[in-house]
């Protein structure tokens, strides 16, 4: 590291053995390290954990989580600022032989009694910036505990046996249409795809990743923490996308992973030159299209061409650009050792839906038989629903989406989810939900709004009453009062005519 280690504590540790079972190989892969090797990641008061000590720690949290109920195939609900505490109490779950549900931590009270009803969780994980979700858990009858409870010192715990099929998360994705889904996520899912992208994007114990990703989805839980572990290295962990905290920490790291508005905002940055990026063996980009125009402008400025990957809550990583060779920007590489794609009826420009198939792609969703049903074709291959196309060197592109899903600075938002919140409204007959180009979150969301009588509402007590219901990054940017919406000759909305109106 550019700057010297940082202070290490507790590495020598116990070696707490029976973490390595082999009945539990997840954990095996991803904690089967020297305890004394390296350090783990950055705790707040700029101490760090070696993986000795996180060991010791995950079997403590696994008694903790025992004593307070979990049994071997409950879900646990968590929703909780970013910590390292939130890093044990995942493992300590899979411990458990639970399956980890992670909760986006700007969602209201209302979106989680939704997740407590469908998950139905033997224990909710609360800290103080998310405790006014306890009394909707409180009345579904869920357990309430704390990070401080579950991963205070005690006896360690063994992991519980488990096979490669049975679960080990749980993340909630939504649709255009419907509630939120479970996609459910098996040990051998996670193992797959963090072996398989450990070797293919060369990381080793003398990584250091810097992780400023949130950890209540699948790039920052299942991506950004996995691989590094898996290879026995380090993370610079990081609560949040601080654009300071980049420059001063990137200095000690040697990769980092990022959704487009990472790069877009280092880009604007004068202290991201070449020099002060020369270090960096990789820089990683997903959960939203990177821009063509952004992926040269990094390059010709760092000298480092961003290697963007493509995946999906459902599959994990499904392809990536080369570690060697062309990074082509605009495409998101090729198809992952093990997985599979095909564009299922291209057209004549080859652009067609995107299927695959592997050890990656999730069984299917929590209690809904029918979707998942729905996601699969006869032959086994689960439908992304992403328009793409494969060119003649078997590089793949995204060029567009089935459903009008918006990807606003790494978050996946369903127009449905906010529509059905906005027509609830009082002055509001009906609206259309939308995305719109923005120079640093990808897409923005808009709305189209068609009152019941003229002045009946306006944007401002739209906005206002829509700040209780929805979590923040959900809430439309743009609001336009129109006095119809556009459709076509069978009364479907063209929300490409609203996109098109409101990109001029």
């Amino acid at each position: 590291m550019a700057n010297g280690g940082p202070f290490v504590v507790n590495c020598a540790g116990p070696r707490f053995e029976v973490l390595l079972m082999s009945e539990n190989t997840l954990l095996a892969a991803l904690l089967g390290h020297q305890p004394d090797q390296a350090v783990f990641l950055t705790t707040p008061d700029g101490d760090v954990l070696c993986y000795g000590d996180l060991r010791r720690r995950v079997g403590q949290a696994t008694g903790h989580l025992q004593v307070a109920g979990v049994g071997t195939g409950d879900r646990v609900l968590c929703q909780i600022a970013k910590s390292p505490e939130g890093l044990v109490l995942y493992l300590a779950t899979v411990a458990a032989g639970a399956a980890f549900v992670p909760l986006n931590t700007g969602y209201t009270g209302a979106e989680i009694d939704y997740f407590l009803g469908d998950a139905a969780p033997a224990l909710m994980i609360l800290d103080e910036t998310t405790q006014d979700a306890s009394g909707v858990a409180e009345a579904r009858g869920v357990r309430v505990s704390s990070p401080a409870e579950l991963t205070a010192g005690g006896p360690m715990v063994g992991p519980v046996p488990r096979a490669g099929d049975d679960l080990a998360g749980i993340l909630y994705t939504s649709g255009t249409t419907g509630r939120s889904k479970g996609a459910m996520l098996t040990h051998d899912n996670l193992l797959s795809n963090a072996q398989v992208l450990t070797e293919l994007w060369r990381f080793t114990d003398q990584d250091v990743l810097l992780h400023a990703l949130p950890i209540f989805h699948t790039h920052g839980l299942f991506v950004a923490t996995n691989v590094p572990l898996c290879a026995g290295g380090q993370m610079r962990f990081l609560p949040r996308l601080d654009i300071d905290a980049l420059a001063q920490h990137l200095p000690d790291c040697t990769a980092m992973m990022g959704v487009p508005t990472f790069y877009t905002r280092m880009l604007d940055d004068p202290r991201f030159t070449r020099e002060a990026l020369a270090h960096m063996r990789l820089m990683i980009s997903g959960s939203a299209p990177l821009l063509a125009e952004s992926h040269a402008g990094f390059e010709a400025k760092t000298g480092h061409a961003i290697l963007e990957r493509y995946g999906m809550t459902e599959t994990n990583m499904i392809t990536s650009n080369p570690y060697d060779g062309d990074r082509r920007a605009g495409t998101v590489g090729h198809p992952l050792p093990g997985v599979e794609i095909r564009i299922a009826e291209p057209d004549d420009s080859g652009i067609g839906v995107v299927e695959v198939r592997g050890p990656n792609v999730t069984p299917g969703y929590w209690r809904n038989a029918e979707k998942t049903a729905e996601s699969f074709t006869q032959d086994g291959w689960f439908i992304t629903g992403d328009l793409g196309q494969v060119d003649a060197d078997g590089y793949l592109s995204i060029v567009g989406r089935q459903k009008d899903l918006v990807i606003s600075g790494g978050f996946n938002i369903y127009p449905k989810e906010v529509e059905v919140e906005i027509d609830a409204l009082p002055g509001v007959l009906e609206s259309a939900v939308y995305g719109l180009p923005h120079p640093d979150l990808g897409e923005a969301v808009a709305a189209a709004v068609v009152l019941n009588a003229p002045g009946a509402t306006d944007e401002g007590e739209i906005l206002a009453a829509l700040a209780d219901r929805l979590a923040r990054f959900k809430i439309p940017r743009t609001i336009r009062i129109l006095p119809e919406l556009p459709r076509n000759t069978m009364g479907k909305v063209q929300k490409n005519e609203l996109r098109a109106a409101g990109s001029g």
